[in-house]
């Protein structure tokens, strides 16, 4: 029993020093000296150091002492000298129980931030000759020695070096003061003086182990160690990579540890488990008071704010950009790609500022929230000191200026068609456009976009036609036109649907060409590389399914009131394909009967694949709500004539309410749910019971989806019971029938997830790319497969340590086949891009050029058609529109006028006579002039023909052209956009109207 308690008390002990142990631990060498292992956990050990890191060997160390049972005699003596055979004596005193006292451990620890702080100094060291002398005195062991020799010999002298500082750092206090000695002895004045703000011998004496101090007490100034020189060579630093990227790097200087610490040791600042301690006041930011603790007050500070540490492969892919050259910068998820960019800008802006030469820079994303997740976390956070940094975007009211906020800025973050909007009016010879001669660098985030006619190659194709113009001008010798640097950075560029490597290749090789890359740049993680673990969980089929029988059974019915034969499954999406179509038909033809019954049928065929994938509950809700709101358009504001009712549509209203009761009661059965749900909640639970602190992302196909899943999460108390605080962040489109979400919705979403406030995101494809979503433990893509980037990217979220990444499917959804697909154009993609790093450079370019010739021309093509295709010089009076519901004729194209070319308008009093008014109170938008918070319907069908908009004080009723029936040239179309009309609309003129408006007040009043 008394061996059982000191057992435990000593287990106790080792748990409560493993954050010292793990960093203080070298497994490789304690193993040697462990004989109460086996050699079969002592290879486990080994390859887990081999392959991931010696962190997580340490833990896995730790973890198989632990579990032993029983343990043999003498394992905790043996255990304590093996760790002192191993080179492992600081971590030896603390397993005994004889940690140093809190000022020499809060000393050593200082001194060991002091290393990290100064490294990229301190690589530039005669390893050798240091290496030998710190043999000598006892800070490194024979094994060190060798291979710290071994590393100097493979890898350089700054292998070397890093290697040694490594070591060092593991020894008991007292090694500080001897590294000083040694620095001395091998005649490094320069990183002695770094080190200490003092030449060597000037009054300064190692009183202490481990403290230097200063006799004379006096303050030294070390302001230089924390400017320039850190940064220029911070691609050398020994830091191995801290375990969650995206934490890591939101911090203003990336704090340089010998090793990965965990995410449970994150809250502490520096090497081991100590905390910061906060200045006193009134000591200089950037200064270091030798009269208390000599040098180590220095190892409390970091750098300003606005220093940027690249990790060694983020430095190894910005090199060429740093030579001003173009390039892709392809790195995974998380992998601090952004944080590249920001340090690239910076050197960019520098150099052009010492040259005398103006710089600007343009940061181009494609989604509306990252324009201020780049601003407020990446760029203006770390440049704000130094330079200029706006930001704008479609949501914001500076990009009614936006060429006044290009010029009074260094450095402007915007949405894509903010920039290529203003380019075109540039080209159009606007005062107020912008040219691609004023930018000198443009950064493209998600740059893989850069191809299919997209708002991205756009603006490349700009710049591909001045380069080649460019070209011609040279040979000719006439002057040029300045053109932009160009840095792409992308998680996945994809093979673009190839199925062989060659086309896979010709894939990457125009996106390389689009953006005018003079290499595509990919960089070796090593040991930070997160790849979680992946698992497809398959869902067997329901064996019943009365629910969607029924369903069925009303869309049968249907096809006999409509003579319809459909030509594939039902709840399939081959069927609503064919709806689609059948629809689109009919409404042309002018069959009311089987629009409208092709209307319900889609729905239906909806609500069958909502009972797929979330509950039957949600799948009856939809079809309830939407069967309310059809009702309601039947109903006639007050004072206005009823709304007629047609044949088919009072059969379909009957259909419904017949079965409405049987669907209620068959979606509350539990036993009918899909399995699909049921393996979705087993996962759920699992990773909230299994971790700590779990944390997770799970991505589905719909906004409906989300939503509803989010509210099964927060309605099960069995998630409540393991502490899931789930919700979900979808989309800010506008073109779903589901309430899309704001940015500012998104942005708080998103905060509270990363702030544990939330620990469950339940989204939709929106949070798979780009956004900067807090490092999760699980990902799980339910039911859910697009292409190899979407997997691509949504794995990369599960980027902490031992993180998971799963696939629910269901069997025979064809979902998990999908998926092996897309892993095996994973690995094509990889394949391809390694064959483009390795063509001759001339050959990689002759390539490149012709393909950009091809792209030019493709364009020219392009804007020719639609040249051709562009605005007739056709009267709109032969436009006519009539109402998609019921034919009803309502006006023509001369009634119809543009406001801000965006709104379609018609404010003639003869269409006020056709239409009613209703609230809309989920749909309020406020902008610069106008708003809109209602919509307008068909007098006679109650079907929606658009929104009431107040423009400037004048109410207009805008025309949404799909709710239209388009007849031109006696052809009836179906339009979905007014750019495809193709017919030049007259402008609003607002003074004319606003006069009509006054005087009919005028005219109102006097009655």
């Amino acid at each position: 029993m008394a061996a059982d308690k000191d057992n435990d008390a000593n287990i106790c002990l080792i748990e409560d020093f493993r954050p010292r142990l793990r960093k203080l631990i070298e497994v490789e060498f304690v193993l040697d000296h462990l004989n109460f292992l086996d050699n079969d956990n002592k290879d486990l050990i080994r390859t887990k150091a081999r392959k991931e890191s010696n962190l997580k060997a340490v833990d896995l160390l730790i973890d198989t002492i632990i579990r032993i049972r029983p343990l043999p005699n003498g394992w905790f003596r043996e255990f304590v000298d093996a760790l002192s055979a191993g080179g492992c004596k600081h971590a030896a005193t603390y397993v005994e129980d004889s940690p140093p006292c809190p000022a020499l451990e809060a000393e050593n620890d200082n001194c060991v931030r002091l290393i990290e702080l100064l490294s990229p100094s301190l690589l530039e060291m005669k390893t050798t000759d240091v290496c030998w002398d710190c043999f000598s005195k006892d800070i490194l062991t024979a094994e060190d020695r060798e291979i710290i020799l071994a590393e100097c010999q493979n890898r350089g002298n700054m292998g070397g070096a890093r290697e040694l500082l490594r070591r060092i750092v593991r020894f008991p206090p007292g090694w500080f003061s001897i590294f000083l000695k040694a620095l001395q002895n091998t005649e490094h004045k320069n990183l002695f003086k770094e080190l200490t703000g003092e030449s060597p011998g000037d009054n300064l004496i190692a009183d202490e182990p481990g403290v230097l101090m200063a006799v004379n007490e006096a303050p030294g100034n070390v302001d230089h160690m924390v400017e320039e020189g850190p940064v220029e060579a911070a691609g050398n630093s020994f830091l191995p990579e801290q375990e969650t990227l995206d934490s890591s790097l939101d911090s203003s200087v990336t704090s340089m540890h010998l090793d990965e610490p965990s995410e449970a040791d994150s809250e502490t600042a520096d090497l081991y488990s100590g905390t910061e301690e906060p200045m006193e006041n009134g000591t200089p930011e950037n200064s270091l008071d030798l009269s208390t603790s000599g040098c180590i007050a220095a190892a409390a500070e970091s750098p300003p704010k606005d220093v940027i540490v690249l990790r060694d492969y983020q430095m190894d892919v910005a090199r060429p950009a740093l030579e001003g050259k173009n390039i892709i910068i392809c790195l995974p998820t998380g992998s601090g790609k952004t944080r590249v960019a920001v340090y690239i800008t910076k050197e960019h802006l520098d150099s052009r500022r010492k040259e005398g030469r103006p710089g600007k820079v343009v940061v181009l994303v494609n989604k509306v929230p990252l324009v201020e997740q780049h601003y407020s976390t990446e760029f203006w956070k770390f440049l704000k000191n130094k330079y200029k940094v706006e930001r704008v975007s479609g949501d914001s009211q500076l990009k009614i200026s936006f060429t006044d906020i290009v010029q009074k800025n260094d450095i402007v973050i915007c949405t894509a068609q903010i920039l290529e909007n203003y380019l075109e009016r540039a080209h159009s010879g606007d005062d107020d456009g912008i040219k691609l001669s004023d930018l000198s660098l443009i950064v493209i985030d998600e740059c893989h976009h850069t191809q299919k006619g997209g708002v991205y190659n756009h603006i490349m194709i700009r710049y591909l036609k001045q380069k080649h113009k460019n070209a011609k001008l040279k040979k000719e010798q006439k002057d040029t036109v300045d053109i932009p640097q160009i840095l792409g950075l992308t998680a996945s560029p994809g093979v673009g649907g190839a199925k062989k490597i060659e086309k896979a290749e010709e894939h990457i090789l125009r996106i390389c060409a689009n953006l005018d890359a003079y290499k595509i740049m990919t960089g070796n993680l090593g040991e930070n590389k997160k790849e979680p673990h992946k698992k497809i969980a398959t869902a067997e089929e329901r064996k019943e399914d009365p629910f969607g029988d029924v369903i069925k059974g009303i869309m049968n019915a249907i096809h006999v009131h409509a003579e319809l034969n459909p030509t594939c499954d039902l709840g399939t999406q081959n069927y609503e394909q064919w709806v689609v179509q059948k629809e689109q038909n009919a409404a042309k033809e002018e069959n009311q009967k089987v629009r409208v019954c092709a209307e319900h049928l889609r729905q239906y065929n909806e609500a069958l694949y909502l009972g797929k994938t979330i509950r039957m509950w949600d799948a009856f809700s939809f079809l309830d709500k939407y069967f309310d709101e059809e009702l309601k358009k039947k109903v006639a504001p007050e004072d206005e004539e009823a709304i007629i009712k047609t044949d088919t549509e009072r059969f379909l209203f009957t259909l419904f309410k017949d079965s409405k009761v049987k669907l209620q009661e068959l979606a509350k059965l539990p036993q009918y749910e899909n399995n699909s749900l049921a393996k979705l909640r087993t996962k759920i639970l699992h990773e909230f019971t299994s971790r700590e602190k779990a944390r997770g992302i799970i991505f589905t196909k719909t906004r409906r989806s989300a939503i509803a899943l989010a509210q099964w999460v927060q309605e099960n108390s069995k998630f409540e019971e393991v502490g899931v605080k789930a919700c979900h962040v979808i989309g800010g489109g506008g073109q779903s029938v589901v309430k899309p979400m704001t940015a500012a919705e998104q942005r708080d979403v998103l905060n509270k997830f990363q702030n544990a406030e939330v620990n469950l995101l339940i989204a939709t494809t929106v949070a798979e790319e780009g956004l900067d979503i807090a490092a999760c433990n699980f990902v799980i893509r339910y039911e859910l497969v697009t292409n190899e980037i979407a997997m691509i990217q949504a794995r990369g979220r599960g980027r902490a340590e031992d993180s998971s990444y799963t696939l629910v499917a269901g069997e025979g959804s064809g979902v998990a086949e999908r998926e092996s697909v897309n892993e095996y154009r994973e690995k094509m993609m990889s394949k391809a891009i390694d064959k483009v790093k390795k063509l001759d450079q001339d050959e990689y370019e002759k390539r490149i050029k012709e393909f950009q010739i091809q792209a030019i021309m493709e364009e020219r093509v392009r804007t020719t058609k639609k040249k051709q295709k562009g605005m007739k010089k056709e009267s709109p009076s032969k436009v006519k529109f009539s109402c998609r519901s019921c034919n009803k004729p309502v006006c023509s194209g001369e009634d119809v006028e543009i406001i801000e070319n965006m709104h379609r308008v018609n404010v003639t009093p003869q269409f006020k006579e056709l239409f009613i008014q209703r609230e809309n109170t989920s749909l309020v938008k406020r902008l610069l002039d106008y708003e809109t918070n209602g919509f307008i319907a068909c007098k006679d069908c109650g079907q929606r023909w658009g929104s009431m908009m107040l423009y400037r004080g004048i109410e207009c009723p805008c025309l949404h052209v799909k709710n239209f029936l388009v007849t031109y040239d006696e052809k009836k179309k179906n339009i979905n956009k007014w750019s495809e009309l193709g017919i030049q609309l007259p402008a609003f003129d607002y003074a004319e109207h606003a006069r009509s408006v006054a005087e009919s007040s005028e005219d109102e009043q006097s009655m």
